[in-house]
């Protein structure tokens, strides 16, 4: 077994998604991007899963909301950190 390829954060997917769904991928640069992820994800308890499919079908709709809900606060703190720190230079 290889756990890189067998094992992820399915937050990092939800990180991902806000990402795109923000329009950041076209705006900022990779190093932003980087950082922004790294600092979201260190907020967030990691949830590790397998297969796309176990969220899909285990996760109850509430769970679910309650992850995208702590992925938008972790995005929108990260980006205040980062714009911040940007300003100071």
């Amino acid at each position: 077994m290889k756990l890189d390829d067998d094992i992820h954060n399915y937050y990092e997917q939800l990180v991902l998604e806000r990402i795109a769904f923000l329009g950041l991928d076209k705006t900022k640069d990779s190093d932003y991007l980087a950082d922004l992820c790294c600092l979201a994800l260190n907020q967030i308890p990691p949830r590790y899963i397998r297969f796309e499919v176990d969220m899909s079908f285990y996760l109850p709709s509430s769970e679910r909301q309650q992850m995208e809900l702590n992925t938008i606060s972790a995005i929108d703190q990260a980006m205040s950190f980062l714009d911040e720190k940007q300003k100071d230079k």
